[in-house]
C-alpha cells in the first residue's frame, strides 16, 4: 500500500532525524575550506559514503548498536566518522603490510562528514545530526610511544591552529592531555609536547588532566580534549581524540597503532557566528 502523500509533511514536522541544520551552508564551507587548507601534508582528505558496515560503531568502539540508525542492507548510517576512517586506514595498512609485514609507513586520513545518532540528548540545543571534521592516523609501533606521540602532536597542533585561524587568537583555548598508560615515559613525552604547544601557540593553556574519567574504557595509552570558552565564560567542548586498538583487532596485529580525533564543526561555526 502506497503511503499517502500528505502524511509525509506530518512526518517531516515530527521526525527529529530529518530537520535541516541551523548552521548556514556558507559557514560550514568557510570552516571546512580553512581546515582543509591547514591540514598537514601527511594527510589525505577523503569523502565518506553516507553508510558504513553494520556494527561499525558497536563492534569496534563498544557503543550500543542503538546509537546508530541501521538499514535493511547490512549497513548503518554513519554515526562516527572515525570508525569509518579506521576501516579505510586498516585497508590501506593491510596493502602496505603485504609488501612489508613490518612496514612503519603511516596512513593519515581526514574527512568532514555529517553524523546521525539516534540517542536522545537532554540538551535541546543538541541535534540528532551534526558535522564533524575528523582525523585518523594509523601506523606501527616504533617503541617508547614514539608513534603515538608523533600522531598526537600532528592532531593537536592542527586543531589548535585551525581553531585560532577561524576564530582568532582572542578566543581562549585549553588543551588537556590524559596519559592512560602508567609508564613514566609517556607522561614525560606528554609534558614535552605541552611545552612545545605553549611555545608554538602563546596564550593557549596546555595541561595534563589526570582526573579525566570520560573515555577511559574507550581510549588506550593517551587521550585529549580541546575546549574553547563562550562569551559567558563557560567551557565549550570542541575536540575529542585519543589512541584506540581498532586496527590491532582489524588486522590481528598487536603492533598496529591508531589515533583518531574529531572537532565539532557545528560548535566552531556557532562560535564564529556569535563572535
Amino acid at each position: 500500500m502506497r503511503r499517502p502523500t500528505p502524511s509525509l509533511l506530518s512526518e517531516y514536522d515530527t521526525n527529529r532525524f530529518v530537520h535541516p541544520s541551523s548552521i548556514r551552508p556558507a559557514a560550514y564551507l568557510e570552516w571546512e575550506q580553512l581546515a582543509l587548507s591547514l591540514l598537514p601534508s601527511d594527510f589525505e582528505a577523503i569523502e565518506l559514503a553516507p553508510v558504513c558496515p553494520l556494527g561499525a560503531s558497536s563492534a569496534m568502539a563498544g557503543l550500543g548498536q542503538d546509537w546508530a540508525l541501521s538499514t535493511i542492507r547490512n549497513t548503518e548510517v554513519v554515526s562516527d566518522s572515525t570508525n569509518v576512517l579506521a576501516l579505510e586506514a586498516a585497508r590501506r595498512r593491510r596493502e602496505i603490510k603485504r609488501t612489508d609485514a613490518r612496514s612503519v609507513e603511516a596512513v593519515h586520513l581526514a574527512a568532514s562528514h555529517r553524523l546521525l545518532r539516534t540517542v536522545r540528548y537532554r540538551d535541546p540545543r543538541l541535534s540528532s545530526h551534526f558535522r564533524v571534521f575528523s582525523l585518523c592516523s594509523a601506523g606501527r609501533d616504533r617503541g617508547n610511544f614514539q608513534y603515538e606521540m608523533e600522531a598526537l602532536s600532528l592532531h593537536v597542533k592542527f586543531y589548535v591552529g585551525a581553531i585560532r585561524a577561524h576564530l582568532g587568537d582572542a578566543v581562549p583555548l585549553k588543551v588537556s592531555i590524559t596519559p592512560l598508560d602508567p609508564a613514566g615515559v609517556i607522561r614525560a613525552a606528554v609534558e614535552r609536547l605541552l611545552d612545545r604547544l605553549t611555545n608554538a601557540f602563546p596564550g593557549v593553556t596546555a595541561v595534563i588532566d589526570a582526573e579525566r574519567t570520560a573515555g577511559r574504557a574507550y581510549y588506550r595509552t593517551v587521550c585529549f580534549w580541546v575546549h574553547g570558552v563562550d562569551d559567558a565564560g563557560e567551557p565549550i567542548h570542541l575536540v575529542d581524540g585519543g589512541c584506540v586498538d581498532w586496527t590491532q583487532r582489524l588486522l590481528s596485529d598487536g603492533k598496529e597503532r591508531l589515533l583518531v580525533s574529531g572537532i565539532g564543526s557545528d560548535r566552531v561555526c556557532t562560535m564564529r557566528r556569535d563572535a
